[in-house]
């Protein structure tokens, strides 16, 4: 198999995470340092940066309340990274990003293959969000946010919103442009007091407590890979 996915295979990192240490010559096969494109298989003594990986592992799915100030990263040197925040006995690491300032509903596992089909944005993958605002939500607001908004260079995609309170909205994205509710709403002079993530497709926040983690129920990944047309290899 290729390089790329025999590293992700293991839990070590996503391909694409794999491909950088590839690119970076921080990989060898047999001693031989890889390319991007080699291949591997389960009998080669492949390392990276000179420590041996290979065995393949039970690939972990779980469900994390990411507080505030907790940034989804694995590089470990960056204080309150969430892969030492977690503490987990797998190698884990983040399905996407929610900014340190956000917090709620993120998804951590091994399983590098999952990754892109997750983010791709052809797929329009919903994910819920709540969030808390400085000044009383309009109607005029909720209609321009939900007609798309025009920020980093281009409109954002039609969106569901609902007013929730006076200063509260439920917002349903299909994109994940970089902090791109923060942004939407600073376009009419908003800004975020609080957002919460409470969903991503089928997996819900529910009445996780902020700072926990839990697996994903076996209905839970289920209904996830059927919607991503996905098969884990194990």
């Amino acid at each position: 198999m290729r390089i790329n996915k025999f590293i992700s295979e293991t839990g070590f990192c996503s391909r694409r995470e794999a491909d950088k240490l590839v690119d970076s010559g921080r990989v060898t096969i047999n001693g031989a340092v890889a390319q991007l494109g080699s291949q591997a298989e389960l009998e080669d003594d492949v390392r990276v940066d000179g420590k041996r990986i290979g065995e393949q592992r039970h690939h972990v799915y779980i469900a994390l309340n990411k507080p505030v100030g907790i940034t989804s990263t694995t590089e470990l040197h960056v204080k309150g990274n969430i892969v030492d925040f977690v503490g987990h006995s797998e190698r884990i690491f983040p399905i996407g990003r929610l900014d340190k300032d956000s917090e709620g509903l993120i998804l951590l596992t091994n399983d590098g293959d999952i990754v892109n089909p997750i983010l791709r944005s052809e797929g329009k993958h919903e994910k819920e969000y709540l969030v808390t605002v400085d000044r009383p939500v309009t109607a005029e607001f909720l209609k321009g946010m939900a007609s798309g908004v025009h920020i980093l260079g281009s409109m954002t995609l039609p969106c569901v919103i609902t007013r929730v309170t006076d200063r509260v909205f439920r917002i349903i994205l299909t994109e994940g442009r970089n902090r791109q509710i923060r942004r939407m709403c600073e376009a009419f002079g908003y800004h975020v007091r609080k957002l919460q993530r409470q969903r991503i497709m089928n997996i819900h926040l529910g009445g996780l407590p902020v700072g926990k983690w839990r697996d994903l129920t076996e209905e839970e990944k289920q209904t996830l890979f059927r919607e991503l047309d996905y098969k884990p290899v194990h």
